[in-house]
């Protein structure tokens, strides 16, 4: 079958439910240039360019992305899709608020205050379905709640980055700015390994692998869990909505851009769902890409990423739920990240819904019910 560029199902499935769409009362430089997907197929009549601009460099918290682009499912949906790596220097959301990215992978926290300053970006698909925020010290450092950050030295990623502890500091009575010394954090764990900060932010997949795949110089063996006292913001209460997919708002309403946008996320979707049922194999496709940290520090990624997207999943991927926005809203109010909730705009459910229609006829499990995380064995530097 001739696959449209506009297709008919994309079509009804935007209008039959444009009545869903809920109402909701740095610097923005690039970096090099991006990969490219495989040349769409030879029955599509029209292939469109996108760029969508992720958060970070090439890590298995994007794989799905690139495995998309690699097994030919943006191809497949008449795709060119650019994978603009981020960086120190490339806040996502600004970048397709400047109109240099039709797409970007962000965190809803820092989205909404960009969208407070100006910035004409919308939700249109939550890909997170968890948060993955740690704040980890040394076991005996005495730190094992929040309150006990105060007259400590405590590390802080910043640019964006910090912002979901901010709020839960505020909401534990603790003056970010006032009641502990802040320290510039790199994005490793150095400044705790080396005792130069008391405690330091971490991600589940990421940051805190970092840790159990290096060596304790007084055992000769690699740290173990019980050698950290770890907060997890998430289990306090302070759940934020972590990685989803933005668009610009006014670029959605030109044109066939929400069918461009349907036809990428459904995509996207076929992507993930194959990082889930072949982590190695998305693994692999990271490893390609040049990433810095090594197969098991990847594999270690991939398995928390994947129970970020599908453990406990009740609905399909990319559903972004009234309750989890609302409190993650609420979380950044209470921080004074965002002075007032975001408007009607802020996010929209439609384009989801026609991605969804999009894969009716595929085989493809959309909510990985039976999704099982593994067991993964770091090895010393993630190799």
């Amino acid at each position: 079958m001739k696959m449209q560029h506009l297709s008919s199902r994309t079509l009804l499935a935007l209008g039959a439910t444009s009545a869903l769409v809920v109402g909701l009362a740095g610097c923005s430089g690039m970096s090099d240039p991006g990969s490219s997907s495989q040349p769409a197929n030879e029955n599509c009549e029209k292939v469109d360019n996108v760029t969508v601009v992720l958060q970070w460099v090439a890590q298995a918290q994007f794989a799905g992305y690139f495995a998309a682009a690699e097994e030919g499912f943006y191809a497949d949906q008449c795709l060119n899709v650019t994978i603009q790596e981020g960086g120190t220097n490339v806040v996502p959301q600004q970048v397709l608020a400047s109109g240099n990215a039709q797409f970007a992978v962000s965190h809803v926290v820092k989205s909404m205050a960009s969208r407070e300053e100006g910035a004409d970006i919308v939700n249109i698909s939550q890909i997170f379905q968890h948060g993955a925020y740690l704040e980890v010290a040394w076991a005996d450092s005495g730190i094992e709640k929040l309150q006990d950050f105060v007259g400590k030295k405590v590390g802080s990623w910043g640019g964006g980055n910090d912002l979901t502890l901010r709020s839960a500091l505020e909401g534990e009575g603790v003056d970010f700015e006032k009641d502990f010394d802040v320290v510039q954090q790199p994005f490793d764990m150095s400044l705790l390994l080396n005792r130069e900060a008391d405690v330091v932010q971490a991600k589940t997949y990421n940051e805190y692998a970092q840790l159990l795949a290096t060596k304790n110089p007084d055992t000769g063996d690699l740290y173990q869990p019980e050698d950290f006292s770890v907060i997890n913001l998430q289990e306090l209460g302070y759940q934020t909505l972590e990685d989803g997919i933005y668009a610009g708002g006014k670029w959605l309403n030109e044109g066939d851009n929400a069918d461009i946008a349907a036809r990428f996320l459904a995509a996207t979707y076929q992507g993930w769902a194959s990082c889930r049922d072949d982590a190695k194999q998305c693994v692999g496709y990271v490893l390609e890409r040049g990433s810095a940290l090594g197969e098991s520090h990847q594999m270690w990624m991939m398995n928390e990423i994947n129970k970020l997207i599908w453990d406990g999943a009740t609905a399909e991927i990319g559903t972004l739920k009234q309750a989890d926005w609302d409190q993650t809203i609420d979380i950044a109010l209470a921080g004074g990240v965002i002075s007032e909730k975001p408007d009607a705009d802020a996010f929209r459910t439609d384009v989801h819904t026609a991605a969804l229609g999009l894969l009716e006829e595929s085989d493809v499990d959309l909510i990985g019910a039976d999704f099982e995380p593994m067991t993964v064995t770091l090895t010393e530097g993630g190799k």
